[in-house]
């Protein structure tokens, strides 16, 4: 299963003073917030080692716990991005690289370390720090005021805004000015410093960012070729194993009616008709195979159509749900096959790889499964993703093998920068999900 990735546009150096005061705002809610929070992780961690030995609980508690490390991180990203106006890739996470309890295990400890994910909790804990600072410089602003106007009153000194020695009523204006100067500049640059700060830590750098689209285009790119070569191979089985033997007797049948037609004419016919059945049987296996290379119909009237006519097809009744309008939901209803309106096209290559995602998810239902029903739900959603799902009931166990056709959908997912799915308990039922971004 592979992660999409998102650009963030440049970051514009240039902020207007709503934005600091916004920032200032950030840091306050974070200070009050930040105690507790960190309160309740801590608890959680030192709760769970505690009790690690003790019936499995301490093991639940430290899963909550990188569970509420993810949320905190997720948090802090989105709350950057949207304080700075700055497009950031969302936290995402972790994909399972096999099906079952083991890949989701395998998942949780990729998340547990994932550098992302510290590194925006980190920025959080430094923001409760700068906000803790914010809201006690706020408190000397507010005590700078009011002892600017001491002299009004009857008192001989005034109280220091932490406690501690009287200042005279005679330098209460003087202090009372230099204190709201000097709280207004400490939190000016806490909400400078926090902008410095978090554009650093939680926005990656340029290298990395190049380095990550490098190594995403080049696991799309190992994905092409290895689709290709399961492609490949399934071709040259489908000929040897098919059409192949099937043309050869041809030949032969062909070859024994010539050896007959002058002796035996009758025989010679039934042996050329015997060639013609074969031909024409041939012929269908040759255009189920160019369909499985490229469906015709799926660039004449889109997937859609394609998936009813693969629906129509299949050896197992299919219930299908396509709904290609995120606005409206509209699409394909299962009962009709017939679209409500013209739906959205997306992408032509996100169509041909759930297509055949699909396709390949019918074929192993119909071989192996030993189902009597599958459903196959499509949806374009927000974001212009194209998710799809097909489930059977059938007695699961299904497994990616490297050359299989599991492994065909996940490459051709991969290629084309999407996301794959299997989850196939013993007993069933199997279901696979794939997500591919449209292109824009």
């Amino acid at each position: 299963m592979t992660t999409q990735t998102a650009t963030p546009a440049p970051v514009t150096a240039v902020k207007p003073p709503l934005r600091i005061f916004l920032t200032i705002l950030h840091l306050a809610g974070v200070g009050i917030l930040g105690g507790a929070i960190f309160g309740m992780l801590g608890g959680l961690l030192g709760t769970g080692l505690g009790l690690l030995f003790v019936a499995g609980i301490g093991l639940v508690l430290l899963v909550g716990l990188v569970y509420a490390l993810y949320g905190l991180g997720w948090f802090e990203i989105a709350r950057v991005g949207a304080l700075y106006r700055t497009p950031i890739a969302p936290l995402r996470p972790q994909p399972r690289d096999r099906p079952g309890f083991g890949g989701w295990l395998r998942s949780l400890g990729r998340q547990a370390i994932d550098g992302r994910m510290w590194r925006a909790v980190a920025n959080f804990a430094i923001s409760a720090l700068l906000g803790f600072i914010v809201l006690r410089l706020f408190w000397g602003l507010v005590w700078s005021i009011f002892i600017s106007f001491a002299p009004l009153t009857d008192a001989d000194a005034v109280i220091g805004p932490f406690g501690g020695g009287g200042i005279a009523v005679a330098w209460a204006p003087l202090v009372g000015i230099l204190g709201i100067a000097a709280c207004l500049a400490g939190m000016l640059g806490l909400a400078l410093l926090h902008r410095t700060l978090s554009l650093a830590i939680v926005i990656r750098s340029k290298e990395t960012e190049l380095t990550e689209r490098v190594r995403t285009s080049t696991a799309q790119r190992e994905g092409a070729v290895r689709a290709a070569d399961v492609e490949r191979t399934r071709i040259e089985r489908d000929l040897h194993d098919g059409v192949q033997p099937r043309l050869v007797s041809v030949g032969m049948t062909l070859g024994l009616a010539q050896q007959k037609i002058d002796n035996d004419p009758d025989a010679a016919k039934e042996l050329i008709n015997e060639a013609h059945t074969s031909t024409k049987a041939a012929i269908t296996e040759l255009r189920q195979l160019a369909r499985g290379i490229h469906a015709s119909v799926l660039d004449d009237r889109g997937l859609d159509a394609a998936l009813s006519a693969l629906a129509g097809r299949s050896h197992i009744p299919v219930h299908l749900d396509v709904r290609m309008d995120p606005s409206t939901g509209s699409g394909t209803h299962a009962s009709t096959g017939s679209p409500t309106h013209a739906p959205t096209r997306p992408g032509r290559e996100a169509e041909a790889a759930v297509y055949f995602s699909i396709a390949e998810s019918l074929t192993n239902a119909a071989k192996h499964s030993r189902a009597s029903e599958v459903r196959v739900t499509v949806r374009l959603r927000e974001g212009n993703i194209l998710w799809a799902r097909v489930e059977d009931n059938g007695i699961g166990g299904a497994q990616v093998q490297p050359g299989g056709g599991l492994d065909g959908i996940a490459n051709r997912i991969l290629a084309a920068g999407g996301t794959f799915r299997l989850d196939s308990p013993q007993g069933g039922p199997t279901s696979l999900e794939v997500n591919v971004p449209c292109a824009s």
